[in-house]
């Protein structure tokens, strides 16, 4: 068999048994790469920062908090909380959506987080 030949197969078969996660990973990153967006495993606190990535929950907090919605976005290399203050609801912002936002990282609890960040969906390929 080609050498091409058996790369080919040899890609083919790790696609095929990769972990389906660790392939979205990969995907969600180099999507972020070829559009120029920063990787959240790099943006530290006080970065002003655009990225792209998925949703992968989204939940609203008790109204005894104060309206407040949540959400974890990953972007493939590492997760980055939204957090939006004064909303229940926002259209479109569920689990699985893709989205690029902008904003100011900050910290919370050590973790990274932006509040009120800006957003756009964006359409699956």
């Amino acid at each position: 068999m080609a050498p091409a030949a058996a790369g080919y197969f040899r890609r083919l078969k790790h696609r095929l048994t990769e972990d389906l996660d660790q392939v979205d990973a990969e995907e969600m990153a180099s999507s972020a790469d070829a559009s120029g967006a920063c990787r959240a495993s790099d943006c530290v606190r006080g970065d002003e920062v655009t990225m792209l990535g998925r949703l992968r929950s989204v939940e609203a907090c008790s109204q005894s908090a104060g309206a407040t919605m949540q959400a974890e976005f990953f972007d493939g290399t590492d997760t980055v909380t939204l957090v939006w203050i004064g909303r229940r609801r926002i259209p479109g912002i569920e689990p699985g959506k893709k989205l690029k936002v902008r904003g100011r990282v900050g910290d919370r609890g050590g973790e990274k987080v932006i509040y009120n960040p800006n957003y756009e969906l964006q359409c699956d390929e």
